[in-house]
């Protein structure tokens, strides 16, 4: 999460890019106790199932066009990925020495040359019914091994509900973008309920162990257990049939997924079970807790012995595994020996089971606790590894990069990665000039010693998707992007054909919100936040690091704009947005001025303007409905259809507004931490709240009291929590003109041009 407390560790655990790292044949030994198994490798596929791989994607992508593309297998080279393409026949031949590579050929050439683009939020791809051919043969290979992607985070915030078919996309997309190293930990659930069931564990006993799925990712970084549950033995079932797919599809286009390891993470009945067992109690985000088991106890390297065996048996491995023992956590000691045992014995569970185990370990607890991990306590943890057996994945290099300040990781290989996203939160933000520029710059920057990857870090998805373009166009090049020429090719991918107008609009966008200056994240708007007198509610921070004025005139480009591309999918989501950007804006300088006239007690100007904003909240609504991107409804309702039964089916529909709302319980101290400017939301949840806090402020401006801050937040607890447990239709099919929608409200709010 956002540096704001310790809570940071919303974040991921372990991530990565692909090509295997050169192994060394030294064997530290097995450490197990147990002969070794047989470990179910999974091998490379060969030239006919790169092909047969390649077609089958290039079908789903484009399937009236398909026909007018052939692929032919290109031996690797200098042990880099890549590329070609040309023309014969009137045909395009894709080459590529696997199937990321051929699929990241496809890419470049429907944005090249046919001007397309495909994002989460927009898609166009308008060929003519013989796609352009290919004048002159194209090569490319990438400087980067690894192209890592995803964040233990992102499995909750965004994926948690999808069924095969969204996986499916997702994986298409993946390729195109030249991932190859993709953090894989859909289904372990199964495998830990197998592994305590041997141990002893009862069904009883394991009830309060798991959560429901919006809380995995915290359950599998070891911060939380239980919130959602229990959970059904017959959806962890449906879950390991869902990752077999996912595995089964990436590991055919060469991908190389990371499985997870065991990092001491117990049930809360071990103490139990286990009298004599070496136990930690941890505590995290002031709220939760869990135990640890220390690994310097022989259960330790036992358990993570028998989850690595179980999980080689059903998802076979690539010898990548995430693990992280520090977890926003503070090591009860500094000492150098003891944190190297602790590395050692996590490394040797893995390695104990398999031999050519390499440790993907996130940096993240380097920035979230720098006053503890100093030279020496880095050097402990990396030096216990061997060398080539340890990724270090730089997990915010765009804004906190840790490798400059640790000599590059001590040359163990790493990782630069652009975070961007906390908490799903659909902001417009990042850094265009940064993500242009730094990537290839610290790849040819002498002291950055052992860097071998990009990777895509955030906590959410389905939102500011040029910042995902821009930073995947980095993959195949070994020089900075001309920002100013590759906005010119991006407008007209993504809305058909360029505009001048359009492109001023971009450059206003590009160093307003796409600045990113100082911030952490996305500016919110206190639309989102809990109702208070107060400067600003605990997890909405609406500080601008940009001038709205600006991005008013960026507004008034783009709407110019609307005739020209209303039928352009990623014009309409792209003036939603950007709409929802500015009303957002707007509501938060109202919320400024209601806040001076309660202080002044001018009881007639705080009605007036508590009118007005309302009002936007109204038009907010309206305006996401147009757009599935932003419907309450379509997370909801894929939350209800993933249940087992009915009662499963209530249980997640809770859960899933739980975790955008309260995000734990009715008394979480994280609530509005993952809010969401959504249709629906916005209407059934913060309205309400908003009614009831001018209500409430309108009654003590009448009775000439104070405003009770503490009871007027038990009165907020109590209304969310009812919107939680209450069953509710929510619509996710879209309703309305989104470009209509968005030029209606620039009549309605243009007065705020002048």
């Amino acid at each position: 999460m956002k540096i704001k407390t310790t809570m940071a560790g919303c974040f991921l655990l372990i991530f990565f890019c692909t090509p295997p790292v050169t192994l060394r044949a030294e064997n530290p030994g097995n450490l197990s106790g147990s002969p070794r198994p047989e470990v179910r490798e999974i091998t490379g596929s060969s030239e006919k199932e790169i092909i047969n791989s390649s077609l089958e994607l290039i079908k789903r992508i484009l399937p009236n066009h398909y026909q007018f593309f052939s692929v032919e297998y290109l031996p690797q080279k200098n042990d880099k990925d890549r590329f070609e393409i040309e023309s014969r026949n009137n045909k395009i031949i894709l080459r590529g020495n696997n199937g990321v590579s051929v699929a990241s050929a496809l890419r470049y050439y429907l944005n090249n040359y046919a001007h397309c683009q495909i994002t989460w939020n927009g898609t166009n791809l308008r060929l003519p019914a013989i796609p352009p051919m290919v004048d002159k043969k194209v090569s490319h290979s990438t400087p980067f091994d690894y192209r890592y992607y995803l964040n233990y985070c992102t499995f909750s915030y965004s994926m948690v509900w999808w069924d095969w078919k969204r996986w499916e996309k997702e994986i298409d997309w993946m390729a195109m973008h030249g991932i190859n190293f993709p953090l894989a930990v859909t289904g372990q659930n199964i495998i830990w309920y197998r592994v305590y069931r041997q141990l002893g564990f009862s069904e009883k006993e394991l009830s309060t162990f798991f959560p429901g799925p919006a809380h995995f990712a915290w359950f599998w970084m070891g911060n939380l257990d239980g919130i959602g549950g229990p959970l059904s033995l017959k959806f962890m079932i449906k879950q390991e049939a869902l990752q077999k797919k996912i595995l089964k599809r990436e590991r055919s286009l060469g991908m190389k997924p990371i499985l997870p390891a065991f990092t001491g993470h117990v049930p809360p009945e071990f103490g139990t079970k286990f009298p004599n067992s070496r136990l930690k109690d941890l505590e995290w985000g002031r709220q939760y807790h869990t135990r640890l088991l220390d690994p310097s106890d022989p259960l330790f390297v036992k358990i993570g012995t028998m989850f690595m065996k179980e999980m080689i048996k059903v998802y076979g491995t690539d010898h990548f595994y995430s693990a992280d023992t520090f977890n926003e956590n503070t090591p009860p000691t500094n000492d150098s020996l003891f944190l190297s045992n602790v590395a050692s014995t996590v490394y040797h569970s893995m390695e104990g089971v398999d031999p050519m185990a390499v440790w993907v370990m996130q940096g993240w607890l380097f920035v979230n606790n720098p006053n503890f991990w100093h030279a020496p306590q880095i050097q402990a943890l990396f030096n216990a590894i061997p060398d080539r057996r340890l990724i270090v994945l730089d997990l915010w290099s765009e804004t906190r990069p840790v490798w400059s300040r640790t000599n590059a990781y001590y040359d163990k290989p790493w990782i630069w990665c652009m975070l961007q996203n906390f908490g799903g939160n659909v902001g417009m933000f990042g850094r265009m000039d940064t993500i242009a520029l730094v990537p290839i710059r610290t790849l040819k920057d002498k002291a950055s010693g052992n860097l071998v990857g990009l990777g895509l870090t955030p906590e959410g998805i389905e939102q500011n998707p040029v910042m995902f373009e821009l930073m995947m166009d980095n993959v195949w090049r070994d020089d900075p992007i001309n920002l100013d020429k590759w906005l010119k090719g991006y407008i007209i991918n993504r809305y058909g054909s360029f505009d001048e107008k359009a492109l001023k609009a971009w450059e206003i966008l590009r160093r307003t919100v796409y600045n990113g200056d100082g911030s952490q994240g996305a500016p919110e708007s206190i639309i989102t936040g809990r109702p208070t007198l107060k400067k600003e509610p605990r997890w909405t921070h609406t500080e601008l690091y940009y001038d709205p004025k600006e991005l008013l005139q960026a507004w008034k480009l783009l709407i110019s704009c609307s005739s020209k591309y209303r039928n352009s999918d990623g014009f309409q989501y792209d003036i939603v947005d950007l709409s929802r950007n500015v009303l957002a804006n707007y509501a938060t300088q109202l919320r400024h001025g209601f806040l001076e006239d309660f202080k002044q007690k001018n009881r007639a100007a705080f009605v007036d303007k508590s009118k007005q904003f309302m009002e936007i909240l109204n038009d907010l609504d309206a305006l996401l409905d147009t757009r599935k991107d932003f419907l309450l409804g379509s997370w909801v309702n894929s939350a209800i259809r993933q249940g087992s039964d009915d009662i499963e089916s209530k249980r997640f529909e809770r859960e899933a507004k739980l975790q955008i709302t309260l995000w734990g319980g009715k008394d979480a101290l994280l609530h509005d931490y993952a809010n969401k400017q959504w249709s629906g939301l916005i209407k059934s949840f913060y309205k309400p709240r908003w009614e009831e806090f001018f209500k409430y402020a309108i009654s003590c401006l009448d009775d000439d009291k104070p405003f009770d801050e503490e009871w007027f937040e038990k009165q907020m607890e109590d209304l969310e929590f009812a919107w939680v447990n209450r069953e509710e239709k929510f619509n996710e099919v879209p309703i309305g003109n989104s470009v209509k929608e968005a030029n209606d409200l620039f009549r309605k709010y243009n007065f705020l041009l002048k």
